[in-house]
């Protein structure tokens, strides 16, 4: 791919990673409290994968690793959700 696609990538990417604080931000607003949306990790995991293969195509070790290890993090609070969620709608 060209330079500019591989641009586009990761300007793209960085607006989804980005993106995650306004969600989070909107939604503490209309909680009156700090709270964390389920939107907040799959913008997270979005943005994540979108930077992770930027930094493999730049073969950035210090981006990959840091791109890297947040996946796994994104991917166990979405698990966390789902269980969490199947939790309350079991019935009792």
């Amino acid at each position: 791919m060209t330079v500019t696609v591989w641009m586009i990538i990761g300007f793209a990417g960085q607006a989804l990673f980005s993106a995650r604080f306004l969600v989070q931000w909107i939604a503490s607003e209309k909680a009156k409290r700090s709270v964390v949306p389920t939107a907040f990790w799959f913008l997270s995991l979005a943005g994540g994968v979108t930077l992770f293969a930027y930094a493999l195509h730049r073969r950035d070790p210090v981006f990959i690793l840091g791109q890297g290890t947040g996946l796994f993090i994104y991917l166990r609070n979405l698990a966390l959700l789902r269980r969490h969620k199947r939790s309350q709608q079991e019935p009792a």
